[in-house]
């Protein structure tokens, strides 16, 4: 504890005697400052006992007496010690009065008493707190550091939460609450996530306090809403890994702080050292993708022992991702991937799935499990990236993600692993080609082939395919074609397609042979047949 005017009058060397302000005696005092000045405000910073022999105060007018102990009171003086037997034999009676109408703590300080000597009791109180803190300070480091490797992040938050006389919490990176001490601050913290969140929108290391100021019903400590809340930042990333809360009823002293202190440095060191082992688990990953699409799935097994092992034994899909050059050169380079890597890594770790995410230069490839939360969040984050982008705005994080496609597999396994990937590379081309975020295989097997001739190339080739048979029509020598559609979707039968055109067949007849004297083609031969529909019903998308 600092030291406190009731410290100082309880010092038997020092022999002070309260005057006035008794009640007030228990406020901490920061400092002992000697001053005779009329009017000291302007050097005072508060919390200081000010010490005078009234050499230059009219200490017997009241008027003026009243207006100097307002100003010290306002000024967050704590306390007033007045020597007697200097320039006054006794305090006068307008300073008492003065004193205690504003309820300054005034002392009496006998002659016999230097004011050098209540400076150094104050000066050595303060610095045997602070060494009381910082021995505390380093008690707390270590037994931090002792939970922090006996029991993991949940036995540091315990101890931490027993040294700040609160409760303490710990975020993912997606700002979800992976463990809290004691148990029922789990429900406190869940209520933080916001803030959390945009904690996480400014650079590393950040912090920031929560105040109170909750509903009215508080049923138990797990409904406390009046406490005070500081979250700081973990990791020394350009994006946080994760976050740090610690609730208390006030704010921290300074061998609280210590605690805290020591707790970010160590939860920061685990992040980390969880960087560098996921960093280590990616290279792996990569291997055992690339067994998986060498065909190889018994050596990918082997290899992924049990970090992949349960996701190669069921189905899983196949993410793949790309950027355009303009996003990865965005904001500072940054990663492109990140925003949709936290989604996939976090929901997957709040679900208990493995996952398997493997970065490929401007591509991300992801082994996830098939109907698990991963696929799900994948599509959510794509949904809002291109909310985003249609609204005109950023995306989910920094706008990284401005280029980001991607394209998902079919449910597959092992053995058809590089089969997926291909369904992957399709959907995330289709996407590409229709302006899309995000494109699923089965989607485009489920749906129509005739959205893909809308693409530019098909188109020329259609026109292509098809213009001398439309400059004959132009001429009005004949309508083939017309005749040519007709008869196709008729499947060559020559008296339904003559039919459908109000013509004789023969006539139709003679329109085919035309159509294959101008384009040099034969209509036996089946791939031309399937070349000129399709360029009919390119032609007619337009």
């Amino acid at each position: 504890m600092p030291p406190t005017l009731a410290s100082l009058v309880h010092h038997s060397a020092l022999k002070l005697t309260v005057r006035a302000g008794e009640g007030r005696l228990d406020v901490p005092v920061r400092w002992a400052h000697v001053s005779e000045l009329a009017d000291p405000v302007p050097y005072m910073e508060g919390g200081e006992l000010l010490l005078i022999t009234a050499l230059k105060l009219d200490a017997e007018d009241p008027e003026a007496m009243r207006r100097y102990v307002r100003r010290l009171a306002k000024a967050g003086v704590v306390g007033l010690g007045f020597a007697v037997g200097v320039n006054y034999e006794a305090i006068p009676k307008a300073l008492l009065d003065a004193a205690e109408e504003e309820g300054l703590p005034l002392l009496e300080v006998p002659r016999r008493t230097p004011f050098l000597a209540i400076s150094k009791a104050v000066s050595a109180a303060i610095a045997a707190d602070q060494y009381r803190a910082v021995t505390a300070g380093f008690a707390a480091q270590r037994e931090l550091t002792k939970q922090a490797l006996t029991d993991g992040p949940q036995g540091l938050l315990r101890a931490l939460a027993a040294q700040v006389d609160g409760w303490a919490a710990l975020y993912d990176a997606s700002g979800a609450v992976v463990a809290a001490a004691p148990e029922w601050a789990g429900r406190r913290a869940a209520r933080l996530t916001a803030e959390v969140e945009r904690l996480r929108e400014r650079p590393a290391p950040a912090s920031a306090v929560v105040g109170g100021g909750g509903g009215p019903e508080r049923s138990g400590p797990d409904d406390r809403h009046d406490d005070r809340v500081e979250l700081h930042s973990l990791g020394t990333g350009r994006r946080p890994r994760a976050a740090l809360a610690v609730g208390t009823a006030s704010a921290l002293g300074t061998a609280e702080r210590y605690a805290v202190h020591s707790a970010i440095a160590l939860l920061t060191l685990t992040t980390e050292r969880s960087r560098s082992l996921h960093a280590a688990q990616q290279r792996i990953g990569a291997a055992v993708l690339c067994m998986l699409l060498a065909g190889e799935p018994d050596h990918a097994r082997a290899v992924a022992g049990d970090l992949y092992g349960g996701l190669l034994d069921a189905p899983f899909r196949v993410i793949v991702a790309d950027a355009t050059p303009a996003s990865t050169a965005a904001d500072g380079g940054g990663d492109p991937f990140d925003g949709l890597t936290e989604a996939v890594e976090s929901a997957a770790a709040r679900a208990g799935e493995a996952v398997l995410v493997v970065p490929e230069g401007d591509r991300l490839v992801a082994l996830v499990a098939d109907g698990g939360a991963a696929v799900a969040a994948c599509a959510q984050y794509a949904a809002a990236l291109e909310s985003a982008r249609a609204g005109g705005g950023a995306g989910p994080e920094s706008g990284d993600e401005d280029g980001l496609v991607v394209g998902l597999s079919a449910p597959a396994g092992p053995i058809t692993a590089a089969a997926a990937y291909k369904q992957s590379e399709q959907a995330l081309s289709v996407a590409r080609r229709r302006g899309r975020v995000f494109v699923e295989h089965e989607q485009l097997a489920a749906g129509s082939v005739l959205p893909l001739l809308a693409d530019d190339a098909v188109k020329a080739f259609a026109d292509g395919l098809l213009r001398a048979l439309h400059e004959h029509d132009a001429t009005g020598r004949g309508d083939l074609v017309a005749s040519l559609r007709a008869w196709l979707s008729r499947h060559g039968q020559w008296d339904a397609a003559a039919a459908d055109l109000g013509v004789h067949r023969h006539t139709l007849r003679y329109r085919m042979r035309r159509v294959e004297e101008i384009l040099g083609r034969s209509l036996d031969d089946p791939d031309v047949r399937m070349e000129l529909w399709l360029a009919l019903k390119a032609t007619s998308t337009e």
